[in-house]
């Protein structure tokens, strides 16, 4: 074949391929993996294989530097006869319990106040996203700073205002409280947020029928908004328990688990014993240690979901 006829012959064949690969991308069954794909291989790589992993420490005697052997649930029954484990066990459900109901009852109000006829209404809710798009690091150093007894600005207020005597109390003293504080303040704009996205969805005839039948404000709520915030609720309520049982930068930044771990968490307490004593397994197990609570927790939720929308 001629030089020519072989210049001729490429752009054909670039055509016929790019009809080719146009022909292939129209079936579903081959654009949708081809979507799905990187996704996948991401969880597999940062979800799947860390959570694998961490399966095998926990049911190991694992210790940096030596070779680890498969010992069941030894670690996960093991840590009972810990005190620093019980405890834990108790800050996470109290800190869990009382930052998840706050957030969820400031949340309600704060959507109430958004939907209403506001001045500047984008900006405030703009302004409300704040804590939870500023890093969480850095966002608790604020307030640690706001904490401590020698710095704290809330101690210089208070003192140059003649409300409190000097030098000032120590606020990190009450340590649950300023965790609790400091967390319900960061997500605080997620439930605010995503109710306030299901307060606009509720369609205006409801209250219009429920104002027409003689039902006041608080009734309107009542029998007209809350059933029908009831799956976003849910859903919001799941995710927030999860994120706040995992929590470990406002613990961490705050009081690293002190005082005498008042208020370690799975997340904190398994950083400790397993990087900083070099306890791996014992540390996977920690860590693990809710899984399987959280999982019935998201089907029941899951659940309840399915049941409010169908």
């Amino acid at each position: 074949m001629a030089i020519g006829d072989l210049e001729l012959a490429r752009p054909v064949r670039r055509t016929r391929l790019r009809l080719r690969i146009r022909e292939l991308l129209d079936r579903e069954s081959i654009l949708g993996p081809a979507f799905i794909t990187p996704a996948l291989l991401l969880i597999a790589l940062l979800v799947a294989y860390p959570f694998v992993m961490a399966i095998y420490f926990a049911l190991s005697d694992s210790f940096v530097g030596r070779p680890s052997h498969f010992i069941g649930i030894r670690n996960f029954v093991a840590l009972w006869d810990s005190d620093s484990f019980r405890q834990t066990f108790q800050n996470a459900f109290v800190f869990t319990g009382l930052a998840v109901v706050f957030k969820l009852v400031l949340g309600i109000s704060l959507a109430l106040l958004l939907n209403e006829a506001l001045w500047f209404k984008r900006l405030v809710r703009g302004t409300i996203l704040l804590p939870w798009v500023i890093p969480t690091a850095l966002s608790t150093l604020g307030w640690w700073w706001m904490f401590n007894s020698l710095y704290s600005v809330v101690n210089w207020t208070g003192i140059h205002m003649g409300i409190i005597d000097p030098p000032g109390p120590n606020w990190l003293g009450h340590a649950m409280t300023a965790v609790v504080l400091v967390n319900i303040w960061r997500g605080l704009p997620f439930f605010a947020i995503t109710i306030l996205a299901g307060l606009v969805a509720i369609p205006k005839e409801l209250y219009e029928a429920a104002e027409t039948d003689g039902a006041g404000a608080g009734r309107r709520f009542w029998y007209v908004t809350l059933p029908m915030l009831k799956p976003v609720l849910a859903i919001v309520v799941l995710f927030s328990t999860i994120f706040t049982f995992s929590e470990f930068n406002i613990i961490y930044v705050l009081t690293h688990g002190g005082p005498i771990n008042s208020t370690h968490l799975f997340a904190t307490l398994s950083r400790q014993i397993g990087l900083e004593s070099g306890r791996i397994g014992e540390g996977a197990a920690i860590s693990l240690y809710l899984f399987p609570v959280l999982m019935f927790v998201v089907w029941a939720q899951l659940r309840f979901v399915r049941k409010q929308t169908y």
